[in-house]
């Protein structure tokens, strides 16, 4: 079994003018950092024209599909039963996305087969994230 998953997603960029827009995404859970979901958009989806990538904790991700979830710079929680709102904070501004509840729970389900819920510390390598901290410095 693969330790990574990429999933596309359709994401819709709420927007009041001119209009939302849909755009492509990918989600992406990978074993090495059994905590996160990495969510990236594409240039098209920025206002200067780059790649744009948010990582969060995926019991975030989790808890936004049941009610509203994050203090932080990722904040979600469920529109209706089939859409979920994810609210992006930057220094720049702020986006609104929309997602199918279904991808999202299709794609955490997914994550879950590669590490259980609550087995994450079981697959973190502290020794290997010590040394490359202690490089670093």
């Amino acid at each position: 079994m693969s330790s990574v998953i990429d999933q596309a997603v359709q994401a819709r960029l709420i927007a009041t003018a001119p209009r939302s827009q849909v755009i492509a995404a990918s989600l992406r859970y990978d074993r090495a950092d059994p905590f996160a979901v990495r969510l990236v958009f594409p240039p098209a989806a920025s206002l200067d024209g780059a790649e744009v990538a948010w990582t969060f904790g995926r019991d975030l991700l989790e808890e936004g599909l049941l009610g509203p979830a994050g203090s932080g710079d990722v904040q979600i929680w469920p529109y209706d039963a089939d859409a979920v709102v994810v609210e992006f904070h930057a220094v720049g501004g702020m986006a609104v996305v929309q997602f199918d509840t279904q991808e999202l729970r299709s794609f955490l389900a997914r994550s879950y087969q590669i590490v259980a819920k609550g087995e994450e510390t079981r697959h973190l390598d502290v020794e290997a994230d010590l040394v490359a901290l202690l490089r670093e410095a």
